[in-house]
């Protein structure tokens, strides 16, 4: 079993910046993808970037090119998620997600955390 707990969100002005962590718990794959995906209201839930739980591989969607970043700290099992000049369009709970796989045109992932809220201000 894998346990995800998100920290880092807030409310940010508009091209602020905001840097996202994922603890990880319990047994995670040597060739598990971790990742972070956000869901805005109304909307559904969507993917923003992943790696390789212990190779250097990153993926990002593409419209977050350039503004997010992934990164992990191995040693404390954690994954962040930098994001820089926010936009209102980017408020939205991020979720992190571990064994993250594309499968039929989707992203999908086999655990969860419980999500964390980013509000941009304009």
């Amino acid at each position: 079993q894998v346990q995800l707990v998100e920290s880092g969100g807030g409310l940010v002005q508009a091209g602020g910046s905001l840097r996202l962590s994922c603890a990880a718990s319990g047994s995670i794959s040597s060739d598990s993808i971790i990742g972070w995906f956000r869901q805005a209201p109304g909307k559904e839930r969507e993917f923003v970037a992943a790696m390789s739980w212990t190779g250097g591989d990153t993926y990002y969607e593409d419209s977050n090119k350039g503004r997010f970043t992934i990164s992990r700290d191995s040693p404390k099992r954690t994954v962040f998620l930098q994001i820089s000049n926010l936009k209102s369009e980017d408020t939205a709970v991020y979720y992190c997600a571990a064994n993250v796989r594309y499968s039929s045109k989707l992203y999908v992932a086999d655990y969860w955390g419980q999500g964390t809220q980013v509000t941009v201000s304009s």
